[in-house]
């Protein structure tokens, strides 16, 4: 799978809201894989799925997904069906431990997020406090942030993936992590994310939330989750931080 290459979703008539909400945010929780970076761009998502099940069928355990499920191209579906049915086990232990696996392979051809790593840096320099509060391994974002020269701009605020699989977002576990561990209060905080899990942790935490939309078919989801500032580019939250 390769990085799209055509795909942003202006800010237009948003742009008022996309300021207030960097100019008020003394803290910013990223979600990780979509907003930082797409993780699984060199190595399919689809394909770690498919692993995920022959390794269940391998254990004679694949009839615990329904047949939806054992096609499903997304890695944290599989995990968390199997979750559902057997929570906190030694079975999702180790499903989860060759999820990570594959999450460490996929940093090395991870594709950086446009605008990204300037605007974490540029953010950090003028005195905001970063976090990252994701769904993925914490192993996996540290091995990616520490290749891009990224990780003392969020250590130790990363917060990802623990065993018990039912605080994963939309639980907004991980969310409240970063704010006790930053000492902040929600209404200081953006958390920016790419799906409606992110946004959904966000409201129930009480953090506001500005969407990234790599194309329409991500804005589509969004809005209809409720999110109402969403951009398809980095480049003009650079320029705002920047100015601010």
């Amino acid at each position: 799978m390769t990085p799209d290459t055509a795909q942003t979703v202006p800010v237009t008539e948003e742009t008022g809201n996309v300021r207030e909400l960097i100019t008020g945010a003394r803290f910013v929780l990223f979600d990780f894989d979509g907003p930082i970076c797409r993780l699984f761009a060199g190595l399919s998502a689809e394909g770690v799925a498919k692993d995920l099940v022959s390794w269940l069928e391998r254990q004679g355990l694949r009839e615990l997904l329904t047949q939806s499920e054992q096609v499903h191209p997304d890695p944290h579906v599989v995990l968390n069906a199997v979750n559902k049915r057997h929570p906190r086990s030694d079975l999702v232990d180790e499903l989860e431990e060759l999820l990570t696996q594959h999450e460490l392979k996929a940093v090395d051809s991870a594709y950086p997020t446009p605008w990204t790593d300037p605007l974490i840096h540029t953010w950090n320099a003028v005195g905001v406090h970063l976090a990252v509060t994701t769904n993925n391994s914490p192993r996996a974002v540290t091995e990616y942030l520490h290749g891009r020269g990224l990780l003392q701009r969020f250590t130790p605020h990363i917060y990802g993936r623990t065993s018990d699989l039912d605080l994963l977002k939309p639980n907004p576990h991980c969310l409240n992590r970063a704010l006790r561990a930053m000492g902040a209060a929600p209404a200081d905080a953006l958390m920016i994310g790419d799906t409606p899990s992110d946004f959904e942790a966000a409201r129930r935490a009480g953090v506001p939330f500005l969407g990234y939309a790599r194309n329409p078919d991500k804005e589509t989801l969004l809005r209809r989750a409720g999110a109402e500032s969403v951009v398809g580019s980095f480049e003009p939250l650079l320029d705002l931080v920047r100015r601010a």
